[in-house]
């Protein structure tokens, strides 16, 4: 059957805009930064703790959204005269703004991570830093912890260094740009090499029994005026600029593990009947998956864009729920240690302008390397760290889900009772009557519950819309 076309203009955007700002007001977010807190911002950004060290010889790239302006990573890539790669990474020097114990740090500290609404974002540190001074914006000089790492011709790490210096982005690319670049063979070398590095270390993943997931995402994304949904399949340039921050995680878990202090983002390994449980949605979503096929070789080779491994993909993201933070001093082994989904230790480094915990990983592993004691500031924060990210993430998470709730409510709202094709792309265990389907056009992913018949996992099958109600009710869809 045909899918039944549907235009959709856009939310109203005024109600939009004013649920957003009740769901604010109900979640607690941060609202404007307190006037001592900007007076600080202000003088840091007048006279920041710059290192001796120039960098800004190095002709550094960034890769971000289009519109982003809180840009933490800057890299180079470079093919080494005796065989291999040399990777320099830049990652913003937050801590040459912030004193500790300032109205600065403890304002991050109160709101942990940027927060991310259609209407704008509540960032965790004032936008003159994190949209300017501190972003590692193109031809800006500014403070930075620079990475260097000297790969071997498979792209294994084989030496590591951290520094402070000054540097300067030459370019800011768009993940769009950056694919068809290299696509079209007019990337130059240094980009062109984020394929053949990225590649490489995607190898390594596979090697170790790492998995990344290729789920489609769910986007609110400007349109007239409003708001309107869109699914954006991950591009592979997405997957090899992410292989550099992984590379990055991983080394700074390494550098924080041999100095014997440090705090490591961690996942536990699925639990008991997890994978079974997979197992049992691949038969019945007709996906071949052998015996003897370990769980992270099946889902590198399943296609995001066929309805039956997107529906797959999205059940996979039960194994990557339980993640957390595990600190670690006077050289204890951590428990846990790994990371399930990276295979390896790990830790959260490349993000400081927009997660807190990034700041202090970042100050350990430049001590270590540097081979001296890390500040005091740096160890007498560790300990608060895992619960203080934990009511960060949980927010931004809520945050994030309620708001596409939101737009998919004000979206639908005028169109109750109308039929739409939909993919089931989830069945709970349980209650085989209740799960969840993914609609193609517009874009939005809801719940539906049938009143008698179990619900089929992976089918297209028409669905009818009986509740959309923004602020009030999330859509809720039954099969026509």
């Amino acid at each position: 059957m045909p899918r039944r076309h549907m235009h959709m203009t856009g939310a109203d955007g005024a109600a939009l805009r004013a649920a957003l700002r009740e769901l604010r007001t109900e979640l607690g977010v941060p609202g404007e930064f307190p006037a001592p807190v900007l007076a600080e911002a202000g003088q840091a950004v007048r006279a920041p703790h710059l290192p001796d060290r120039d960098a800004t010889d190095l002709p550094l790239f960034t890769i971000d959204p289009p519109t982003s302006r809180d840009l933490d990573q800057a890299m180079h890539l470079a093919k080494r005269a005796g065989g291999g790669y040399r990777v320099h990474y830049a990652i913003a020097d937050v801590a040459a703004f912030v004193t500790p114990g300032g109205a600065l740090d403890a304002e991050a500290h109160r709101r942990v991570t940027t927060l991310y609404f259609p209407d704008g974002r509540i960032p965790l540190h004032p936008p003159v830093l994190s949209e300017g001074a501190a972003s590692l914006l193109p031809g800006q000089t500014c403070p930075a912890l620079l990475w260097r790492f000297d790969l071997d011709s498979a792209g294994r790490v084989e030496t590591t260094e951290v520094r402070r210096a000054l540097v300067r982005s030459r370019a800011k690319l768009d993940y769009d740009g950056v694919q068809q670049a290299i696509d079209s063979r007019t990337a130059e070398e240094p980009l062109a090499l984020l394929k053949d590095i990225g590649r490489l270390r995607e190898t390594l993943e596979q090697e170790r029994g790492g998995v990344s997931l290729n789920v489609p995402e769910q986007e609110i994304v400007a349109q007239n005026g409003s708001y309107a949904l869109a699914y954006r399949a991950p591009l592979p340039a997405d997957g090899w600029n992410a292989q550099i921050s992984l590379m990055a995680g991983m080394a700074a878990a390494e550098l924080m593990l041999a100095a014997g202090a440090g705090i490591l983002r961690t996942l536990p390994s699925a639990p008991d009947g997890a994978v079974g449980r997979l197992r049992r949605t691949a038969a019945a979503l007709r996906i071949d998956w052998p015996h003897h096929m370990p769980y992270a070789e099946l889902v590198r080779n399943l296609d995001p864009h066929l309805p039956a491994h997107a529906a797959f993909l999205q059940e996979c993201t039960a194994l990557l729920r339980g993640a957390g933070y595990t600190v670690f001093t006077g050289g204890a082994t951590p428990e846990p240690l790994l990371h399930a989904a990276v295979a390896a230790p790990y830790a959260h480094c490349t993000a400081p302008l927009r997660r807190l915990v990034d700041r202090y990983a970042g100050e350990l592993c430049v001590a270590a390397v540097a081979g001296v004691e890390p500040p005091a500031w740096a160890t007498a924060a560790l300990d608060a760290l895992p619960e203080r990210m934990a009511d960060g993430s949980r927010l931004a998470n809520t945050a994030e889900r309620e708001c596409v709730d939101l737009v998919e409510a004000a979206l639908l709202k005028d169109h109750v009772g109308e039929t739409f094709e939909a993919t089931v792309i989830d069945v709970k265990e349980h209650e085989p009557l209740v799960g969840t389907v993914h609609l193609e056009e517009p874009a939005v992913v809801g719940r539906v519950e049938s009143p008698s018949a179990r619900l089929p996992l992976g089918d297209r099958i028409r669905v009818r819309l009986t509740e959309a109600d923004p602020g009030r009710a999330k859509v809720l869809f039954a099969p026509a």
